[in-house]
């Protein structure tokens, strides 16, 4: 990264793509020949033309390298004010430009059935002491994701940020091109770009940690040699047992993320309660054995957890300037679970300040090697 240029980002609205771009153009104009590598991301209105949106940024600013994907919102620098907006539901484009030198990065794609391309393609580049940060895109729409993500962060031996596309198939990403179907996006060299990521989640525990006794795929009959519809009951409280349709939306389940000591896990949705079972389904397959929680969502923890991530990225940066960032949020989050549409911008600018800043809305988030829900994962780049 060259430390003397600097990020450049600009987030717009427009009735057409053209509108947007013209707006959020005239920032990115600063660019030069340090700029080797933009984001950009948009909303599904303008997905059928991100390959002309790619190129006219490319022709505007001199910056040969773009990577992408289509969000439910996204997030960015409004270039009027200087301050951080989220866009939700409506057109809008965010972009951001940053400062990395050829060698500092790589740009893969058509990872859709296997990841070996990318090492036979970057080996030499890879064989290089410091693992990578692979910020990738991701189509929901290929049912073997979850394991092009381990192969991919095995392959590179790298640290996965990154979503899941709001949109599925051909033209829902951006490397080098219109991608999709699969995996894409850049491979960091952490010896050029330095950075910090931090996870928050939007859900609480609140019960502790079952054991899986007797399960079939994605059906729980037993949690510690009980019933695992009596455990549940018992964590979420004789109110909600009462009426357990009201679970609906505000009580998931939570798998432990094993060998973390900072007491991560990954949040699933609930897909149905037996009652003459006994049983709890959810949406990932379980095995006697393995662990399970349950928890809660609402606004009140998602701003807690929010401001602890905050307060301790902010105390791993020590003085270190913070010169651009990547934010993605949970589509679930932003507008549907805070009753200020701008709450988790407002959380970062009161703990972080200002500075260039772009991301999206996901259909699920990525960190370390990990497929996410219901949290927002934050990048500095220093």
């Amino acid at each position: 990264m060259t430390a003397s240029a600097a990020f450049l980002s600009a987030q717009a609205t427009g009735q057409t793509w053209r509108d947007a771009l013209e707006a959020v153009i005239p920032v990115l104009r600063a660019a030069n020949s340090n700029h080797q590598l933009g984001l950009i991301y948009m909303t599904p209105h303008y997905a059928t033309h991100a390959a002309e949106i790619e190129a006219a940024l490319g022709a505007a600013t001199g910056v040969p390298h773009w990577i992408g994907t289509v969000g439910y919102g996204t997030i960015g620098t409004d270039p009027a004010t200087g301050s951080f907006v989220e866009n939700f539901g409506t057109p809008s484009l965010s972009v951001m430009v940053c400062p990395f030198a050829e060698e500092s990065f790589r740009v893969f794609s058509g990872i859709r059935g296997g990841s070996d391309r990318i090492s036979a393609q970057y080996s030499d580049w890879l064989s290089s002491d410091s693992p990578p940060v692979i910020l990738a895109h991701g189509d929901p729409g290929n049912g073997l994701l979850g394991g092009l993500m381990d192969d991919v962060t095995q392959e590179t031996d790298g640290f996965l940020i990154g979503g899941l596309s709001a949109v599925q198939g051909p033209g829902s990403q951006i490397a080098d091109g219109p991608d999709g179907q699969g995996l894409s996006g850049a491979l960091l060299s952490l010896a050029h770009i330095p950075l910090q990521t931090a996870l928050s989640q939007g859900c609480s525990p609140i019960g502790p940690i079952h054991t899986v006794t007797q399960a079939q795929e994605h059906v729980i009959l037993e949690l510690n040699d009980r019933p695992a519809l009596e455990v549940f009951k018992e964590d979420i409280g004789e109110i909600l047992a009462r009426d357990l349709n009201r679970c609906a939306g505000y009580i998931f389940a939570a798998l432990p993320v094993e060998g973390s000591d900072l007491g991560d896990y990954t949040v699933r949705n609930l897909v149905a309660i037996d009652p003459h079972q006994g049983a709890v389904a959810i949406a990932a397959h379980l095995n006697p054995g393995d662990r399970v929680m349950f928890c809660r969502r609402d606004p009140t923890t998602a701003v807690a957890d929010m401001r602890r991530m905050l307060s301790d990225l902010k105390l791993r940066l020590g003085k270190q300037s913070i010169r651009g960032g990547l934010y993605v949020s949970c589509a679930a989050r932003g507008p549907n679970q805070f009753s200020d549409p701008d709450q988790e911008m407002q959380l970062i600018h009161q703990a972080l300040g200002t500075f260039p800043l772009t991301g999206f809305f996901a259909n699920g988030e990525f960190c370390r090697d990990r497929l996410y829900s219901y949290t927002g994962v934050l990048t500095l780049f220093l």
